[in-house]
This record gives C-alpha cells, sequence and structure tokens, in this order.
C-alpha cells in the first residue's frame, strides 16, 4: 500500500481507501463485513469512509465494532452528515443544530472520541454557509474532528466554503466526488479549485458501481446476485451504465488491462489514480478477496500510451458535463 497527503494538508491517508456505502448493515452481514475490514487494515489500509445515513446509521456502528481495539492513531476515520437521519425535521440539513448533534451521534457509533475527517455529505442549500461553516469550526476547536471536507459541491461553492474556512481558522481539506474513467465531471472546474485551494479528492464509485470490472457484457443479462440485480436500490444506481454500446467499450478495455497484468476493476483504480490531484480511491467489497484484489492497484503506473488508449475507448461514453449531476439534494425546505 501506498499513501498519499490529504490536498496539501499534513494529514496522510491509504491511497486506497475502504467505504462501506452499500455493504455494511444492509447488503453485507456483520461477520462478512468485519471479515472485510480485518482484510482492508492486512493489506495496509488505513483509511476508513463512512456516513451517519449509510443504512439508517448502522453502517458506522458496524465499522466502529469492526475496528474496535485497534490503535486508533494508525486509523484515518471519515464520516458524513446532512442527510436525515431521523424523522424529525431537524434530523437534516447542514444547520447547527444538525451538525453539532451528527457530530455526537456518529461518534458514539464509531466508538471513538474524533473522527479524523467530517464531511459535509451535500450543499445545503437552506442554510446560510456561514452557520455550517461556523458550527464545523467548532466541532474542529473542540477536538471532535481534525480536518472537515465536503462532498459534491461545485467549484464555486468549494470556493466559498473554503474562504469561510480560512477566515474561521479551520482546516478544510478534502472533497469527496463520484469519479471514475465513465464519470469524469470533476475534470473541468472542481479539480482546479481544489488544486488551487489545496483540497485533495477523496473519491468513490471508481469502478462505476461494478460496470468497470467487466462483469456485465452487452447482450447478456446480469449475473444473480450483481448489484444490476439488487432490488433494494442497487440496480437503479447502476441502471445508467447497462447499454449494450458502453458495455462493449468496456470490453474492449480487457487487452490493456491484460497487458499491465491488472484486472479490469485493477485498472479502473489506479486509473483515478493517476490524476494527481486525487488522495484516495474509495472501494467497497462484500467478500474479502474483494478488498485485496483491489489494493493492488495501489502504487500502480500507467504510462501515457495506455492511458491515451482507455481515453479513446471511452470517450463517447465517458460524461464530463457537470449539468449531468443527479445528486437528489432537495430543492425545497423540508
Amino acid at each position: 500500500m501506498e499513501y498519499r497527503h490529504l490536498g496539501r494538508s499534513g494529514l496522510i491517508v491509504s491511497e486506497i481507501a475502504y467505504g462501506n456505502w452499500l455493504t455494511h448493515g444492509s447488503q453485507v452481514e456483520e461477520d462478512a463485513a468485519t471479515a472485510c475490514v480485518r482484510a482492508a487494515l492486512d493489506v495496509g489500509i488505513t483509511t476508513f469512509d463512512t456516513a451517519d445515513v449509510y443504512a439508517q446509521t448502522r453502517a458506522e456502528s458496524v465499522l466502529g465494532r469492526a475496528l474496535k481495539g485497534e490503535r486508533r492513531e494508525g486509523l484515518e476515520i471519515l464520516t458524513k452528515v446532512f442527510w436525515p437521519t431521523g424523522p424529525g425535521r431537524n434530523d437534516r440539513g447542514l444547520s447547527r443544530k444538525h451538525i453539532m448533534e451528527s457530530i455526537d451521534n456518529s461518534l458514539r457509533r464509531l466508538q471513538t472520541d474524533h473522527v479524523d475527517v467530517y464531511q459535509a455529505h451535500r450543499y445545503d442549500r437552506f442554510t446560510p454557509l456561514e452557520e455550517t461553516m461556523e458550527a464545523f469550526a467548532d466541532v474542529v476547536h473542540s477536538g471532535k474532528a481534525h480536518y472537515i471536507g465536503v462532498s459534491e459541491w461545485t467549484a464555486d461553492q468549494i470556493r466559498r466554503g473554503h474562504a469561510l474556512a480560512r477566515e474561521l481558522r479551520v482546516p478544510l481539506v478534502s472533497n469527496q466526488p463520484q469519479y471514475s474513467a465513465l464519470w469524469r465531471i470533476i475534470e473541468g472546474e472542481v479539480v482546479p479549485a481544489s488544486e488551487e485551494l489545496g483540497l485533495g479528492q477523496v473519491v468513490f464509485s471508481p469502478i462505476a458501481q461494478g460496470v468497470l470490472t467487466g462483469k456485465y457484457l452487452p447482450g447478456q443479462q446480469p449475473p444473480e446476485g450483481s448489484r444490476a440485480t439488487d432490488d433494494k436500490g442497487g440496480a437503479n444506481m447502476i441502471n445508467r451504465w447497462m447499454r449494450d454500446d458502453l458495455l462493449a467499450r468496456v470490453q474492449e478495455l480487457k487487452p490493456l488491462a491484460a497487458d499491465a497484468g491488472l484486472s479490469l476493476a485493477q485498472l479502473a483504480v489506479a486509473w483515478v489514480l493517476q490524476n494527481p490531484n486525487v488522495s484516495a480511491a474509495i472501494v467497497g467489497a462484500s467478500r474479502p478477496e474483494q478488498v485485496a484484489e483491489n489494493a493492488k492497484a495501489s502504487g500502480v503506473r500507467i504510462d501515457a500510451e495506455v492511458m491515451a488508449k482507455i481515453e479513446q475507448i471511452l470517450e463517447p461514453v465517458a460524461v464530463t458535463d457537470p449539468v449531468e449531476v443527479h445528486d437528489n439534494v432537495p430543492t425545497a425546505r423540508p
């Protein structure tokens, strides 16, 4: 495992991070989830990403139990706040009330007295940004988080948040966007703004919800048990990629991966890590062996010729326009 600084901060993270968005507390039994966390630790992963909303708060609890007994100073734990975690009108968003209550609940579930990065899971259009950033500053100054980050913010939102963070003397160090060889919308504006301001990207879905593993074949039904057959939400999330023209182009990547001695999934993870503004790529898993396999993408250097071939193959089907973002952020105050 290799390690990188998170943006221009002094915090060092493993360039492969383990995330439990769609697994812990929902699709995977706790014993299997714990085995995946152990496998992550075994391959040198020290960075773990979760959120209060994952599996209706259960994911944080599962991760907390799985990491119990580990040397806390040797881990980087990231969690998030924004989406609803209860039935009340204040159980959501980035108000001071919700942030201050949510950090305490997350720490209790994670069984720790601090997180390393506390992230705004989306931008809150209905709370003054000043209120949000002041609350995050208080979380940091109270020792409950070392740094703050954002997730899926636009370049303009990042700039305004960073300016307030500097005034409040709180380190805003990261953005967590979706990013893969098929979903490249951050490249035009978000990455340049982040490079200028010193933020690093901690990217999710580097294998495009499994499409870049090559297991989905054009003209064929998805494999049983795959995310594309998950009627609990997974199928809806992957549906945009399930087109024969796109799946056929993914199959064209197989010779490139084979020549590099990589699986398609490893090639996909390595691809996002070629972007110097990416500090870590988040991988999930339902089985320990998946963690070990994906971790082999760490340290891989893809030469320019291969990168150009990947670009040529995927350019017709890759999403690059920021207007394509569909993040389901509420458009009306609850």
